[in-house]
């Protein structure tokens, strides 16, 4: 099997996307668009983790306070699920910093809850 990279996964991520939008529209809770493309990911061949913990290393101490990552795909990217009124600053740092500390080079900030689908996704890279 031939190991996908981030930017061949996004690509398979944004036709995800899409499709749920497009079927679903916006207002809906973020578990349950969570759960649709985990559903839809998987349907594509790739690898779904859901909620992974991410922990946090401060002076070689390992901290538990509870990080976690919305889903993680094939072990290389990041998707962070939005279904709010407006995005803050702070949602697109919180996937940069989620980027920094797990070492990962793409992340997905996606919002459901918008008019155009395509305002609201967002591709966070890291080193990439």
């Amino acid at each position: 099997m031939i190991e996908k990279t981030e930017n061949e996964i996004s690509y398979i991520i944004r036709g995800a996307i899409f499709k749920i939008y497009n079927e679903l529209g916006p207002g809906l809770l973020e578990s349950v668009y969570e759960s649709i493309l985990l559903y839809e990911l998987e349907k594509q061949g790739l690898s779904v983790k859901r909620q992974v913990a991410l922990p946090v290393f401060y002076d070689n101490l390992e901290l538990e306070i509870g990080f976690r990552l919305d889903l993680l795909i094939n072990n290389k990217v990041i998707i962070e699920i939005k279904s709010v009124e407006t995005l803050a600053k702070v949602h697109h740092k919180q996937v940069l910093t989620y980027l920094k500390i797990s070492e990962l080079k793409l992340g997905i900030l996606v919002n459901f809850n918008v008019e155009d689908i395509t305002k609201g996704i967002f591709r966070k890279v890291n080193r990439l």
